[in-house]
């Protein structure tokens, strides 16, 4: 599903080059789930972005669906990314002026143009799902910070991604909140079989992917599958 081959990020700085990614090649198969682990500053927010087609790599091929990323202008490339990934921001990224219904369901208007009964069924379904369906009619302003994130993660899940991306999704929720948004997270994988790649250092979320990749300077140190027991899983 995804093909990354020698990705190599650098940004400018004044007259220096910083190279951020320098040698990054790496492969996702369609259902696993992932979580990118290293400390801060190792790459892993910069590797996420390149993966989710939010930012471009300096060098190197990015193949995604059989799409070879990198040959596709800004447009296409949007286009791309609203199709086919769903992308959960630390920083929630949610429109002002739309209530917490119109947020998610944007993506649906904006880029599926699903009729409108099949938008408010989906939108409430996951507004149940992430417990807030009561704050529907509310805008980003008066919730707070952990309800934001729970309309940013219902908001990447709307479109029914292939592949979601998400930097650090639980970082502004409690443990209750937190596990129970994992768990959604877990039962559409499962269900869908859509690819979740993490980038996080909550252990609640590591210990329940299924494979680690360690990122140091820019460089993958350890990638390692996970056996985890059936019971709770």
């Amino acid at each position: 599903m995804i093909k990354a081959k020698h990705l190599k990020k650098v940004y400018k700085t004044g007259e220096l080059d910083l190279e951020v990614i320098k040698d990054f090649s790496l492969d996702i198969s369609k259902g696993e789930f992932i979580s990118l682990i290293g400390p801060s500053g190792s790459g892993k927010s910069t590797v996420l972005n390149m993966l989710g087609c939010l930012d471009t790599p300096t060098e190197g091929s990015l193949n995604i669906n059989g799409e070879e990323i990198t040959s596709l202008d800004k447009t296409k490339l949007a286009n791309f990314r609203g199709l086919h990934i769903g992308f959960i921001f630390q920083s929630f990224n949610l429109i002002p002026v739309l209530s917490v219904y119109e947020n998610i369901e944007y993506p649906l208007i904006m880029i599926q143009n699903l009729p409108e009964e099949q938008r408010k069924e989906r939108v409430l379904n996951l507004l149940n799902e992430v417990g807030m369906l009561d704050q529907k009619d509310k805008f980003p302003e008066q919730i707070s910070g952990g309800q934001k994130q729970r309309v940013a993660i219902a908001r990447a899940l709307v479109t029914n991604p292939a592949i979601v991306f998400a930097d650090e999704p639980t970082a502004n929720l409690d443990s209750k909140t937190a596990n129970s948004v994992i768990e959604l997270m877990q039962k559409i994988q499962k269900e869908h079989n859509t690819t979740f790649v993490f980038a996080t250092h909550d252990e609640k979320i590591v210990s329940k992917v299924n494979r680690l990749i360690s990122i140091v300077d820019g460089n993958i140190t350890e990638d390692r599958k996970v056996l985890r027991g059936t019971s709770n899983e």
